[in-house]
């Protein structure tokens, strides 16, 4: 398991659980729900915010945010 903001460009993970009640508000409005695939897919500049790729749906996401995704890593 790894936060979402320790996930390297490319790497995808299955999503496991948000920390934060708020935030997991937030992503299920959005249609992120546990068990979905998420892709990063790029960092800016100064590495904050993040894109990430989950069911055709580009999103940014705060570091400190994805600090408080967990993620199952799919080939561990």
């Amino acid at each position: 398991m790894k936060k979402l903001s320790e996930l390297q460009i490319g790497e995808k993970g299955i999503l496991s659980s948000v920390e934060d009640d708020f935030l997991e508000q937030q992503l299920l409005e959005m249609g992120v729900t546990p068990g979905q695939v998420i892709e990063l897919e790029r960092k800016s500049p100064f590495k904050d915010p993040i894109s990430i790729l989950v069911s055709n749906l580009l999103l940014s996401v705060r570091l400190s945010d994805a600090d408080k995704i967990i993620i199952n890593i799919e080939n561990e």
